[in-house]
Order: structure tokens, then C-alpha cells, then sequence
């Protein structure tokens, strides 16, 4: 069932951010921009592909409000825009909780097994006269 507290326009933006999150190349971006904001042309400079094509990722992560634009003199100036990662998150978090607690369920049976492999390995044999 669908969680009612979402609304269609928050659906189709988490949509639009995993979109622009799938991307390794506009991830490497997002991760560049944590260190602060920079110029169109040094964001392109750090990559193998060329400029058309980082303008392309930009024009994707603007759409998805990952980063932000601003212009100083004739450069474009991108930063990254945490709020939507906020919700990307936020939305993770369920997932977290399950597999802490499944993980957590785990471990608990692996230690109890091991402990009854070990004190059924550590019991003395017990001899009977004909093994003399």
C-alpha cells in the first residue's frame, strides 16, 4: 500500500533525484561540489568527457534541485543543493532499520550456533570397556 503522505509532485521530484543520482558521473559531480561551489568549466576540466556533456549532467542535476546555479561575471557557478538528498535519505532510512534489525537477528542465531558447535566439540568423550 502506498504511504499516503506522499504527494504526487514529491513523488515525481524523489523520482527526478534517483534519476540524476543513477548516474555515476553526475554522483562524481555532486561529490566534486561538496568541497564548495565551482565554475561550469572547472567542474568539466575534471572529467574525461567533454564540456557539452557535463553541461548535460548539470542541466540534469538543476532539474532534480541537486545543485544550484549562479552567475559571477560570464561564469556559471554550481553548488550543491542538500535537500533533496535530505529526502533521499530520509527515504533509506526505512531500509536501515530493516536490515539493522534482520542483520542484528542474524547474528544473534550465528553466535548461539557457533556457541553449541563449540561446547558440543569441547564435551569429553565418554569410553566405553570395550574401547580399552
Amino acid at each position: 500500500m502506498r504511504n499516503r503522505s506522499v504527494t504526487y509532485s514529491s513523488a515525481r521530484t524523489m523520482e527526478a533525484t534517483f534519476q540524476a543520482l543513477a548516474d555515476p558521473t553526475r554522483r562524481a559531480v555532486l561529490d566534486l561540489l561538496r568541497g564548495g561551489g565551482q565554475a561550469a568549466g572547472e567542474i568539466a576540466q575534471a572529467f574525461p568527457v567533454s564540456r557539452p556533456a557535463i553541461s548535460k549532467h548539470l542541466r540534469l542535476l538543476r532539474r532534480a534541485h541537486l545543485v544550484r546555479e549562479h552567475r559571477e561575471g560570464r561564469h556559471r557557478v554550481y553548488q550543491l543543493n542538500p535537500e533533496p538528498l535530505r529526502a533521499v535519505d530520509s527515504w533509506l532510512d526505512q531500509y536501515r532499520s530493516f536490515w539493522k534489525a534482520n542483520l542484528a537477528n542474524l547474528k544473534t542465531f550465528v553466535e548461539a550456533e557457533y556457541a553449541k558447535e563449540i561446547a558440543q566439540q569441547s564435551k569429553p568423550t565418554s569410553k566405553t570397556r570395550g574401547d580399552r
